[in-house]
């Protein structure tokens, strides 16, 4: 977060300087926190309001409520609300700003397809990302990625379209344009790269901590084939925003092929194979 925020000065304070207006910084930066406070306060309404979510019947989704209670007691947590997705596409999410405003979503397709144990490991991951505030720090860092994607490329049409204002110094304006320009192209790229690094290394934790849980790694492990062997329709609502709160990437196309070397920084989860490799103790 202090390094969003460092960014998110430094390219108010380039373009602040370029066309000599101070007041870019400031709304920079008034911006920046005011979104934060609303993605803090609302960031789980906003997730199940746009993966088209609804709440779960608990009168026709017994096995999840059980499932979900079960583990929320051995874990020591709050019962988190239960949402339904219907959609085929198998997969599941937690969001929430706390372990008392969390709530996790699983879609129609993954309760039709896994049994009890393979469900109990993915609600036990999901579990763990509650208990281990990734929901909050996820959340926190796609309003940040968004909002420095945004403001750069808003600076970035800003410095093709027009030259600075000051007139002290023209050698000195292009380079500053010069450099708000390199800051608004880099700063996007930065913001992902970090944010699917927080993603991936999340994930890892979150199922060594659902292992603990259940004390049956094998039923996560299982779900994770079964859900990454799917090669049907993509999830509905999925969005490249919301990609990485997923338990396995919603696109079937990325995670089914093979990644190696620089292709795997933009991936917004580890290899199916890793995780499972993790999860068994075993080598890939």
């Amino acid at each position: 977060m202090s390094l969003f925020f460092i960014v998110i000065i430094a390219l108010g304070y380039v373009f602040s300087y370029v066309y000599d207006s101070p007041a870019i910084l400031y709304i920079a930066v008034i911006f920046s926190v005011g979104m934060n406070i609303v993605s803090y306060w609302y960031s789980d309404t906003i997730t199940l309001k746009t993966s088209g979510a609804v709440p779960a019947d608990k009168d026709r989704y017994t096995d999840l409520y059980e499932v979900t209670e079960n583990l929320a007691i051995t874990a020591g947590l709050p019962m988190p609300k239960l949402y339904i997705v219907n959609d085929p596409a198998p997969n599941a999410f937690a969001t929430g700003r706390d372990k008392d405003h969390a709530a996790i979503a699983v879609t129609s397709g993954l309760l039709s397809m896994l049994d009890r144990n393979e469900l109990e490991g993915v609600i036990s991951h999901e579990m763990s990302h509650i208990g281990n505030r990734d929901t909050l720090l996820q959340t926190i860092v796609v309003v940040l990625v968004g909002f420095i994607a945004l403001l750069s490329n808003f600076f970035l049409r800003m410095g093709m379209f027009r030259g600075g204002n000051r007139r002290d110094n023209g050698n000195i304006q292009l380079i500053g344009l010069a450099i708000g320009i390199i800051l608004a192209i880099l700063s996007p790229i930065a913001a992902v790269l970090i944010q699917l690094a927080i993603s991936r290394k999340r994930e890892f934790l979150a199922d060594a901590s659902g292992a603990l849980l259940t004390r049956y790694p094998e039923g996560l492990a299982n779900a994770l084939r079964k859900i990454s062997a799917y090669s049907g329709t993509t999830l509905m609502h999925a969005s490249h925003a919301t990609a990485h709160l997923y338990i396995s990437d919603p696109y079937p196309d990325t995670r089914t092929k093979k990644k190696s070397g620089l292709a795997k920084l933009f991936m917004t989860h580890p290899p199916v194979e890793e995780r499972i490799a993790a999860l068994l103790g075993q080598k890939v």
